[in-house]
């Protein structure tokens, strides 16, 4: 098995001075690093109950519609504001340099659905904690979220306490 660190590219300085980001174009890129990724996230979901998988706009697409496919599963797609065609619902929440706004269509979830959510990084899990409040606004329960990429120092797990939470590739510090 691929070790998934060594797929991600580290861009010292960007999109600011002080950031390191991490690159998950070069793991997608690798046909076994992408496998092992997928693979990892779909063991992570043995023996939970859910209905859909929701998927964050846009890396999370990358992971969660190969998960959905293989676990004959539905995907909700959650974007960016004005980008679905649809009636929808939203959540506008901060981010570290301004604030955003997630959609999901109306009719997508209902009460008692049982979701995943997927994205590729769990940083200060803002926006992770935004989608999980769009998800239970229509009644649906997130029942696991996983995320490839987490940042421990900046303390996302503490603000999703709470939730079952797996990831798979630890940055901390680097």
């Amino acid at each position: 098995m691929k070790d998934l660190k060594d797929c991600i590219r580290s861009i010292p300085d960007f999109p600011k001075k002080g950031i390191i980001f991490r690159d998950i174009t070069t793991l997608i890129q690798d046909p076994e690093g992408f496998k092992t990724s997928v693979d990892l996230m779909e063991k992570a979901l043995e023996g939970v109950d859910f209905d859909y998988i929701v998927a964050m706009e846009a890396r999370g697409f990358v992971f969660g519609a190969p998960l959905s496919y293989n676990l004959n599963k539905g995907l909700v797609l959650a974007r960016k504001k004005g980008k679905l065609p649809y009636k929808t619902i939203e959540t506008t929440y901060d981010l570290e340099y301004g604030s955003a706004t997630l959609e999901i269509h109306v009719d997508a979830l209902k009460k008692g659905d049982k979701v995943v959510l997927i994205d590729d990084l769990l940083a200060t899990g803002g926006t992770l904690k935004a989608l999980a409040d769009l998800v239970e606004s229509t009644g649906a329960e997130v029942a696991k979220m996983l995320c490839i990429i987490e940042l421990p120092a900046l303390n996302g797990r503490e603000r999703l306490k709470g939730y079952d939470i797996d990831t798979f590739v630890s940055f901390d510090g680097e």
